[in-house]
């Protein structure tokens, strides 16, 4: 199904035991509804939830707009966000706040709420914009061998038809439970409050070879499998990995140095990804809906750390000099593209790495041929995931990269500095019309990290900044408390992001938790290991900052461990400001 054919979309959260998101497309030769919604409860713990919806404008544009619906329980909305909502019994009207009325015909706007309930708790029956209906559905699966299914079985571009002999689908995550890591689960549900959230999935990360068997007695890629098999019962299952240990790996930073040398390119090929292909090719697998996230950091920085500006490094040089970051991408494409059930995922940096159209372009000119060359086709990508590891807001609330404060721009402020962007929603979509113009199919998703991107607590922003200057208007009201974009590791103050969601906006595949909220981005000192790690300064709370963070201090958390390890000080960080919060 294309992704402009899609109807209301009204799911349950990816759990391991809760059904996926399923889709209902309009019969063939229907008009398309004056609206859609996708209503999706995200967080259920059984007397309360959190859920997020998305509204779709398919008729004139607005520049306000009243969503209505009532329930069939007791459900009762207790705080909202980027939305004003009020109930009177069980009939619940949302309208936009001042900055987010304007819905451009084909535009979506998304608002979020928490809630009480008692007995069941069930997706709303229908909704209206403004007093017109929108399309909705029963927020069930979709079953494909139901005649009566809406699903136009006659669409050649529709994937979940069951006549399709690849089984490919155009979102994985559609229609499908997200595998739940145990061991990280397990760390998790050890903390306390950590039960709250221990059930979400997580990717697992390959950033060793080691981890392909399993380190220490863990588990390794076919144990992870295995329990996928297990966790998928009769559905659809997504199972997540992270691609990770390219030669020279993480050039512009020291805390995840790998194991490869900088021209060590082919025992990258054949230590590393062909004992994964294999694994992942075992016939056993294919049942299963497999995404890799496509080694974190290594294209954008060749676009910005290669060469011309302050922040280059020797290392970045090297990398783009003898070409192995190009080859090693394009291998892991190549040869994982050729499995049917493989989704890759290319690492796209973030709005506050690429977002400027000097970094931007170039950086699309790159994936474009790394996608094209070395035996890789941009059929091998299903899409690029955005803010991995990183801590840059899906959404910021209370402005937006067009205000305009006393004759100044946002973009003009201190924060912003130019950006063509203000978080990462807006940069995914905007990277993706461009990959697409550049000649990746028309179909491309993009993915975004919320792991640890909530910025909840007590110094969350109510509302927008005051307008006495451009910059009291960004930093009063950005709900990023970072004390520059350029500070990535372990954040204080930072929380848990949105939960992992299908489809939560368009072009966005979904939200993800690539980072497993707790596992370290690095040491806050020196720590001796074999995992190839190093000390980033970046990571110490005493330091002053570097070109790339504007020379400002670090803001990370003290007494961290080596990346990947376990931080406790970290996960409870995270759960406080959990935004929503738990």
């Amino acid at each position: 199904m294309s992704r402009t054919r899609l109807a209301m979309i009204a799911a349950l959260a990816l759990t391991a035991g809760s059904a996926g998101a399923a889709l209902t497309a309009a019969p063939a030769g229907a008009a398309a509804p004056a609206c859609t919604v996708d209503y999706q409860i995200q967080n259920d713990w059984g007397s309360g939830f959190t859920t997020n919806v998305t509204i779709t404008n398919n008729s004139a544009s607005k520049s306000s707009w009243t969503l209505e619906w009532t329930y069939g329980g007791s459900e009762k909305v207790t705080n909202a966000w980027n939305a004003r909502v009020t109930q009177s019994g069980a009939n619940v009207t949302a309208s936009n706040e001042s900055y987010n009325g304007n819905l451009a015909t084909g535009a979506s706007v998304s608002f979020g709420f928490q809630g009480t309930y008692s007995g069941s708790n069930s997706v709303p029956a229908a909704f209206t914009l403004d007093g017109v209906t929108c399309n909705t559905d029963s927020g069930g699966p979709t079953d494909p061998t139901d005649p009566t299914d809406p699903t136009d079985p006659t669409d050649p571009t529709d994937p979940t038809d069951p006549g399709d002999p690849t089984g490919r689908v155009d979102n994985p995550y559609v229609g499908a439970k997200v595998y739940v890591n145990p061991e990280w689960s397990a760390h998790a549900a050890a903390e306390p409050g950590g039960s709250k959230v221990s059930d979400q999935p997580t990717f697992v990360w390959m950033d060793r070879k080691a981890a392909i068997e399993g380190v220490n007695g863990g588990m390794g890629l076919r144990d992870h499998l295995d329990e996928a098999l297990r966790q998928k019962g009769s559905g659809e299952l997504v199972f997540q990995v992270v691609i990770y240990d390219l030669p020279g790996r993480d050039c512009a930073a020291l805390a995840s140095n790998g194991e490869f040398g900088p021209t060590e390119i082919d025992r990258y090929k054949s230590e590393y990804i062909d004992p994964i292909v294999s694994i992942l090719s075992d016939s056993k697998y294919a049942g299963l809906r497999i995404v890799t996230l496509i080694e974190p950091d290594s294209l954008p920085n060749l676009v910005t750390n290669a060469g011309g500006t302050d922040t280059t490094t020797d290392a970045c040089v090297t990398m783009k000099s003898n070409g192995n970051y190009e080859k090693g991408v394009s291998y892991a494409l190549d040869k994982l593209g050729d499995l049917g059930n493989v989704y890759n995922y290319i690492d796209a940096g973030h709005h506050g790495w690429l977002g400027w159209d000097t970094n931007l372009d170039p950086s699309v000119q790159e994936f474009h041929k790394v996608a094209t060359s070395n035996g890789a086709s941009v059929n091998d990508v299903a899409g690029f995931i955005v803010n991995t590891a990183n801590y840059s807001p899906t959404v910021e609330p209370y402005f937006k990269v067009s205000d305009t404060v006393n004759g100044q721009t946002v973009r003009q402020s201190k924060w912003v500095d130019w950006n063509q962007y203000v978080d990462e929603q807006s940069f995914a979509q905007g990277l993706r019309s461009k990959l697409i113009a550049a000649g990746f199919n028309s179909n491309l998703g993009m993915l975004i990290d919320t792991s640890r991107n909530g910025w909840g607590g007590t110094e969350r922003p109510s509302g927008p900044g005051p307008q006495t200057s451009v910059d009291a208007y960004v930093d009063g009201g950005r709900i990023d408390r970072r004390i520059h974009v350029g500070n990535w590791c372990n954040q204080s103050g930072a929380g848990l992001g949105e939960r992992p969601t299908a489809a939560p906006a368009t072009g966005i595949d979904a939200y993800v938790w690539a980072k497993p909220p707790g596992e370290s981005d690095g040491s806050s000192s020196a720590i001796d290991n074999d995992e190839g790690k190093g000390f980033d300064r970046m990571c110490d709370p005493t330091y002053g900052g570097n070109p790339r963070n504007g020379n400002n201090p670090t803001n990370a958390l003290p007494d961290a461990p080596v990346a990947g390890h376990w931080f406790s000080a970290e996960f409870q960080e995270l759960l406080k400001n959990a935004y929503p919060a738990l």
